[in-house]
Protein backbone atom coordinates (compact mmCIF):
# COMPACT_ATOMS: atom_id res chain seq x y z
CA UNK A 1 0.00 0.00 0.00
CA UNK A 2 1.18 3.36 -0.38
CA UNK A 3 1.91 6.07 2.71
CA UNK A 4 3.60 8.96 3.63
CA UNK A 5 6.27 8.15 6.19
CA UNK A 6 8.14 10.35 8.19
CA UNK A 7 12.26 9.35 9.04
CA UNK A 8 14.26 12.38 10.24
CA UNK A 9 13.34 15.81 10.25
CA UNK A 10 12.89 17.00 6.81
CA UNK A 11 13.16 13.74 5.50
CA UNK A 12 9.26 12.78 4.79
CA UNK A 13 9.11 10.07 1.78
CA UNK A 14 5.92 8.47 -0.02
CA UNK A 15 6.41 4.55 -0.51
CA UNK A 16 4.95 1.10 -0.96
CA UNK A 17 4.77 -0.88 2.55
CA UNK A 18 3.09 -3.42 3.66
CA UNK A 19 -0.34 -3.40 4.98
CA UNK A 20 -0.62 -3.77 8.94
CA UNK A 21 -0.55 -7.11 10.17
CA UNK A 22 -2.61 -9.15 12.72
CA UNK A 23 -4.53 -7.39 14.50
CA UNK A 24 -4.12 -7.93 18.36
CA UNK A 25 -6.72 -8.20 20.34
CA UNK A 26 -9.00 -4.77 20.83
CA UNK A 27 -7.85 -2.83 17.90
CA UNK A 28 -9.42 -2.29 14.90
CA UNK A 29 -8.39 -2.05 10.97
CA UNK A 30 -9.34 1.02 9.16
CA UNK A 31 -9.06 1.56 5.37
CA UNK A 32 -8.31 6.02 5.67
CA UNK A 33 -10.61 7.65 3.05
CA UNK A 34 -9.62 11.12 4.02
CA UNK A 35 -6.52 12.85 6.10
CA UNK A 36 -6.05 16.42 7.16
CA UNK A 37 -2.07 17.67 7.37
CA UNK A 38 -1.93 19.55 10.24
CA UNK A 39 0.38 22.29 11.81
CA UNK A 40 2.07 20.22 14.38
CA UNK A 41 2.84 18.05 11.07
CA UNK A 42 4.87 20.34 9.46
CA UNK A 43 6.34 21.42 13.23
CA UNK A 44 7.67 17.98 13.57
CA UNK A 45 8.80 17.62 9.91
CA UNK A 46 11.01 21.10 9.97
CA UNK A 47 12.33 19.87 14.16
CA UNK A 48 12.50 16.54 14.44
CA UNK A 49 11.16 17.63 18.22
CA UNK A 50 8.38 14.29 18.64
CA UNK A 51 10.21 11.53 16.45
CA UNK A 52 10.08 8.60 18.60
CA UNK A 53 10.16 6.02 16.41
CA UNK A 54 11.54 6.04 12.22
CA UNK A 55 10.41 5.90 10.05
CA UNK A 56 6.64 6.27 11.58
CA UNK A 57 3.08 7.07 9.10
CA UNK A 58 2.04 10.36 9.85
CA UNK A 59 -0.64 12.03 10.16
CA UNK A 60 -3.41 12.11 12.85
CA UNK A 61 -6.85 14.05 11.68
CA UNK A 62 -8.43 11.21 9.65
CA UNK A 63 -11.80 8.92 8.59
CA UNK A 64 -11.91 6.01 7.30
CA UNK A 65 -13.90 2.72 6.85
CA UNK A 66 -13.76 -0.12 9.22
CA UNK A 67 -12.66 -3.24 7.42
CA UNK A 68 -11.44 -5.79 9.76
CA UNK A 69 -12.25 -6.14 14.06
CA UNK A 70 -9.84 -7.67 16.28
CA UNK A 71 -10.78 -10.31 18.99
CA UNK A 72 -13.01 -8.59 22.16
CA UNK A 73 -13.73 -5.52 19.53
CA UNK A 74 -17.59 -4.39 20.39
CA UNK A 75 -18.35 -0.95 19.56
CA UNK A 76 -17.28 -1.54 15.64
CA UNK A 77 -18.67 -3.87 12.53
CA UNK A 78 -16.88 -3.94 9.20
CA UNK A 79 -18.38 -0.96 6.82
CA UNK A 80 -18.92 1.18 10.21
CA UNK A 81 -17.59 4.99 9.21
CA UNK A 82 -15.44 6.35 11.69
CA UNK A 83 -12.63 9.46 12.36
CA UNK A 84 -9.48 8.36 14.72
CA UNK A 85 -8.72 10.61 17.86
CA UNK A 86 -5.17 11.60 17.39
CA UNK A 87 -4.26 10.81 21.52
CA UNK A 88 -2.30 7.88 22.49
CA UNK A 89 -2.88 7.74 26.12
CA UNK A 90 -1.82 4.95 28.96
CA UNK A 91 -4.99 4.80 30.46
CA UNK A 92 -3.12 3.99 34.28
CA UNK A 93 -1.41 7.49 35.11
CA UNK A 94 -3.69 9.76 37.41
CA UNK A 95 -4.16 12.21 34.72
CA UNK A 96 -5.47 9.28 33.12
CA UNK A 97 -7.35 8.00 35.78
CA UNK A 98 -9.00 11.35 36.32
CA UNK A 99 -10.07 11.32 32.12
CA UNK A 100 -7.55 14.06 31.06
CA UNK A 101 -6.11 11.74 28.68
CA UNK A 102 -4.68 15.00 26.98
CA UNK A 103 -2.37 15.61 29.95
CA UNK A 104 -1.51 11.83 30.32
CA UNK A 105 1.93 11.24 31.76
CA UNK A 106 2.89 9.18 29.02
CA UNK A 107 0.84 10.76 25.93
CA UNK A 108 1.71 9.93 22.64
CA UNK A 109 0.23 10.57 19.47
CA UNK A 110 -0.97 8.59 16.28
CA UNK A 111 1.73 9.26 13.45
CA UNK A 112 4.01 9.16 16.08
CA UNK A 113 4.00 6.32 18.56
CA UNK A 114 2.22 4.52 16.27
CA UNK A 115 1.72 4.26 12.51
CA UNK A 116 -1.47 6.80 11.56
CA UNK A 117 -3.48 7.87 8.37
CA UNK A 118 -1.48 8.62 5.59
CA UNK A 119 -1.82 5.60 4.54
CA UNK A 120 -4.37 3.75 2.26
CA UNK A 121 -4.82 1.19 5.41
CA UNK A 122 -3.83 1.36 9.47
CA UNK A 123 -4.77 0.27 12.64
CA UNK A 124 -5.83 1.44 15.97
CA UNK A 125 -7.18 0.69 19.20
CA UNK A 126 -10.63 -0.01 19.49
CA UNK A 127 -10.35 3.17 21.92
CA UNK A 128 -9.15 5.97 19.59
CA UNK A 129 -12.21 5.53 16.91
CA UNK A 130 -15.72 7.60 16.95
CA UNK A 131 -18.50 6.38 14.47
CA UNK A 132 -19.94 9.32 12.17
CA UNK A 133 -22.68 9.58 9.42
CA UNK A 134 -21.95 7.84 6.65
CA UNK A 135 -23.64 10.46 4.47
CA UNK A 136 -21.08 12.93 5.69
CA UNK A 137 -17.91 13.79 2.93
CA UNK A 138 -15.01 11.80 4.42
CA UNK A 139 -12.71 15.47 3.56
CA UNK A 140 -15.31 16.83 6.33
CA UNK A 141 -15.00 14.04 8.63
CA UNK A 142 -11.20 14.24 8.76
CA UNK A 143 -11.45 17.70 9.99
CA UNK A 144 -13.38 16.52 13.48
CA UNK A 145 -9.94 16.24 15.33
CA UNK A 146 -8.62 19.59 14.68
CA UNK A 147 -12.25 20.67 15.04
CA UNK A 148 -12.02 19.19 18.94
CA UNK A 149 -9.08 20.85 19.71
CA UNK A 150 -10.44 24.53 18.53
CA UNK A 151 -13.90 23.25 20.61
CA UNK A 152 -11.81 21.84 24.32
CA UNK A 153 -10.04 26.19 23.44
CA UNK A 154 -13.70 27.17 23.32
CA UNK A 155 -14.37 25.50 27.01
CA UNK A 156 -11.52 25.87 28.35
CA UNK A 157 -11.94 29.95 27.83
CA UNK A 158 -15.79 29.99 28.46
CA UNK A 159 -15.93 33.51 27.63
CA UNK A 160 -19.07 35.14 29.36
CA UNK A 161 -22.24 35.52 27.00
CA UNK A 162 -22.04 38.88 25.54
CA UNK A 163 -18.52 39.81 25.59
CA UNK A 164 -16.33 40.30 22.65
CA UNK A 165 -13.54 37.65 22.08
CA UNK A 166 -10.27 37.70 19.49
CA UNK A 167 -9.12 34.98 17.82
CA UNK A 168 -5.34 35.63 16.51
CA UNK A 169 -4.07 33.77 14.11
CA UNK A 170 -6.83 32.33 11.02
CA UNK A 171 -4.71 28.88 10.76
CA UNK A 172 -6.80 25.91 11.17
CA UNK A 173 -7.16 25.82 14.77
CA UNK A 174 -7.84 29.57 15.03
CA UNK A 175 -10.30 29.43 11.65
CA UNK A 176 -12.39 26.36 13.78
CA UNK A 177 -12.38 28.07 16.63
CA UNK A 178 -13.64 31.16 15.60
CA UNK A 179 -15.87 28.91 13.58
CA UNK A 180 -17.09 27.48 16.71
CA UNK A 181 -17.72 30.74 18.25
CA UNK A 182 -19.81 32.26 16.12
CA UNK A 183 -22.30 29.64 16.22
CA UNK A 184 -21.94 28.94 20.52
CA UNK A 185 -21.00 32.18 21.13
CA UNK A 186 -23.15 35.65 21.69
CA UNK A 187 -20.60 37.99 21.85
CA UNK A 188 -18.92 39.80 18.60
CA UNK A 189 -16.23 37.87 17.30
CA UNK A 190 -13.11 39.45 16.31
CA UNK A 191 -10.52 37.69 14.31
CA UNK A 192 -6.38 38.61 12.80
CA UNK A 193 -4.12 37.14 10.89
CA UNK A 194 -0.58 38.54 9.59
CA UNK A 195 -2.06 37.01 6.42
CA UNK A 196 -5.35 39.61 5.48
CA UNK A 197 -6.17 37.37 2.35
CA UNK A 198 -6.87 34.34 5.46
CA UNK A 199 -8.20 36.39 7.61
CA UNK A 200 -10.76 38.07 4.71
CA UNK A 201 -11.52 34.22 4.18
CA UNK A 202 -11.96 33.09 7.86
CA UNK A 203 -14.36 36.20 8.77
CA UNK A 204 -16.54 35.57 5.32
CA UNK A 205 -17.17 31.64 6.23
CA UNK A 206 -17.91 32.50 10.06
CA UNK A 207 -19.45 35.68 9.75
CA UNK A 208 -16.42 37.23 12.46
CA UNK A 209 -15.23 40.79 12.19
CA UNK A 210 -11.71 41.11 10.59
CA UNK A 211 -9.19 43.14 12.49
CA UNK A 212 -5.54 43.63 12.60
CA UNK A 213 -3.62 43.40 16.09
CA UNK A 214 -3.71 47.28 17.52
CA UNK A 215 -5.62 49.36 19.35
CA UNK A 216 -7.22 51.89 17.00
CA UNK A 217 -8.38 48.69 14.87
CA UNK A 218 -9.74 47.27 17.88
CA UNK A 219 -11.29 50.72 19.07
CA UNK A 220 -13.43 51.09 15.17
CA UNK A 221 -14.72 47.77 15.88
CA UNK A 222 -15.48 47.82 19.54
CA UNK A 223 -17.14 51.13 19.07
CA UNK A 224 -16.25 51.82 23.47
CA UNK A 225 -16.34 48.00 24.15
CA UNK A 226 -13.22 46.73 26.01
CA UNK A 227 -11.62 43.55 24.75
CA UNK A 228 -10.85 41.16 27.80
CA UNK A 229 -10.70 37.68 26.01
CA UNK A 230 -8.09 36.56 23.25
CA UNK A 231 -7.54 33.03 21.93
CA UNK A 232 -3.61 33.29 20.99
CA UNK A 233 -3.48 30.08 17.86
CA UNK A 234 -0.09 31.45 16.27
CA UNK A 235 2.42 30.26 18.51
CA UNK A 236 4.17 33.67 17.82
CA UNK A 237 5.97 35.29 21.48
CA UNK A 238 5.67 38.71 20.17
CA UNK A 239 1.96 38.42 19.42
CA UNK A 240 1.35 36.86 23.02
CA UNK A 241 2.89 39.86 24.34
CA UNK A 242 0.78 42.28 21.86
CA UNK A 243 -2.45 40.47 23.04
CA UNK A 244 -1.07 40.73 26.82
CA UNK A 245 -0.99 44.30 26.75
CA UNK A 246 -4.11 44.96 24.77
CA UNK A 247 -6.31 43.16 27.02
CA UNK A 248 -8.76 44.83 29.15
CA UNK A 249 -8.01 43.85 33.00
CA UNK A 250 -10.18 40.66 34.21
CA UNK A 251 -9.65 38.72 31.22
CA UNK A 252 -8.27 35.62 29.53
CA UNK A 253 -5.84 34.87 26.94
CA UNK A 254 -6.02 31.17 26.16
CA UNK A 255 -3.27 29.54 24.32
CA UNK A 256 -3.41 26.90 21.67
CA UNK A 257 -0.78 27.57 19.14
CA UNK A 258 2.66 25.84 19.08
CA UNK A 259 5.02 28.07 20.41
CA UNK A 260 8.73 28.80 19.57
CA UNK A 261 11.31 30.41 21.97
CA UNK A 262 10.74 31.65 25.48
CA UNK A 263 8.62 34.65 26.65
CA UNK A 264 9.98 37.31 29.42
CA UNK A 265 7.23 38.43 31.45
CA UNK A 266 6.57 40.50 34.32
CA UNK A 267 4.06 38.20 36.25
CA UNK A 268 2.83 41.85 37.88
CA UNK A 269 1.08 42.23 34.81
CA UNK A 270 -0.99 39.47 35.11
CA UNK A 271 -1.29 40.02 38.75
CA UNK A 272 -2.47 43.84 38.85
CA UNK A 273 -4.40 43.21 35.73
CA UNK A 274 -6.13 39.81 36.76
CA UNK A 275 -5.54 38.62 33.56
CA UNK A 276 -5.30 34.46 33.39
CA UNK A 277 -3.38 32.38 30.49
CA UNK A 278 -4.49 29.36 29.98
CA UNK A 279 -2.72 26.48 28.32
CA UNK A 280 -4.92 24.20 25.71
CA UNK A 281 -3.92 21.05 24.62
CA UNK A 282 -5.26 19.16 22.32
CA UNK A 283 -8.88 17.80 23.92
CA UNK A 284 -10.36 15.88 26.84
CA UNK A 285 -13.72 14.62 25.49
CA UNK A 286 -14.56 16.93 22.75
CA UNK A 287 -13.86 14.42 20.02
CA UNK A 288 -17.55 12.72 19.90
CA UNK A 289 -19.01 16.61 20.50
CA UNK A 290 -17.33 17.42 17.49
CA UNK A 291 -18.23 14.74 15.13
CA UNK A 292 -21.77 15.98 15.84
CA UNK A 293 -21.28 19.22 15.24
CA UNK A 294 -19.81 18.35 11.82
CA UNK A 295 -23.24 17.90 9.68
CA UNK A 296 -24.06 21.58 10.58
CA UNK A 297 -21.12 23.33 10.10
CA UNK A 298 -19.72 21.54 6.76
CA UNK A 299 -21.27 24.15 4.30
CA UNK A 300 -18.64 26.37 6.44
CA UNK A 301 -16.27 23.68 6.59
CA UNK A 302 -15.98 23.37 2.83
CA UNK A 303 -14.72 26.82 2.57
CA UNK A 304 -11.80 26.69 4.50
CA UNK A 305 -10.23 23.43 2.69
CA UNK A 306 -7.45 24.63 0.41
CA UNK A 307 -7.03 21.91 -1.28
CA UNK A 308 -7.22 18.27 -2.27
CA UNK A 309 -4.50 16.16 -2.75
CA UNK A 310 -3.18 12.68 -3.51
CA UNK A 311 -1.01 10.73 -1.15
CA UNK A 312 1.92 10.80 -3.57
CA UNK A 313 1.74 14.70 -3.17
CA UNK A 314 1.94 14.83 0.54
CA UNK A 315 6.52 15.92 0.26
CA UNK A 316 5.22 18.92 -2.06
CA UNK A 317 2.69 19.60 -0.11
CA UNK A 318 4.59 19.61 3.39
CA UNK A 319 6.89 22.15 1.78
CA UNK A 320 4.51 24.38 0.19
CA UNK A 321 2.63 24.55 4.10
CA UNK A 322 6.10 25.23 5.69
CA UNK A 323 6.96 28.01 3.04
CA UNK A 324 3.30 29.63 3.41
CA UNK A 325 1.66 29.24 0.21
CA UNK A 326 -1.78 28.54 0.93
CA UNK A 327 -5.03 30.21 1.03
CA UNK A 328 -7.16 28.19 2.86
CA UNK A 329 -6.70 26.56 6.16
CA UNK A 330 -6.85 22.40 5.42
CA UNK A 331 -4.81 20.41 2.98
CA UNK A 332 -6.76 17.56 2.72
CA UNK A 333 -5.22 14.23 1.46
CA UNK A 334 -7.91 11.93 -0.42
CA UNK A 335 -7.63 7.96 -0.61
CA UNK A 336 -9.25 6.07 -3.05
CA UNK A 337 -11.26 3.36 -0.91
CA UNK A 338 -14.70 3.08 -1.45
CA UNK A 339 -16.86 -0.09 0.22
Amino acid sequence: MRAARLYTAGDIRVEDIDIPGPLAPGWVRVAVTAAGICGSDIHNFRTGQWITRSPSVAGHEFAGVVTEVGAGVRTFTVGDTVVADSRFWCGECPACQNGRHNICDHLGFVGEICDGGFAEQTALPERLLVRYDPALDPAIAAMAEPLAVALHAVHRQAVPAGEPVLVIGCGPIGGLAALLLSRLHDGPVLVCDRNADRAGLVARATGALSVTLDTESLGDVLCGRVLRYALDATGHIDVLMRAIVLLGGGGSLSLVGITHGRVELDPNTLVEREIALIGCHAFTDELPEAVALLPGLAPALVKLIDREITIDAVPQAYERLLAGNVTGLKTIVRLGYRP
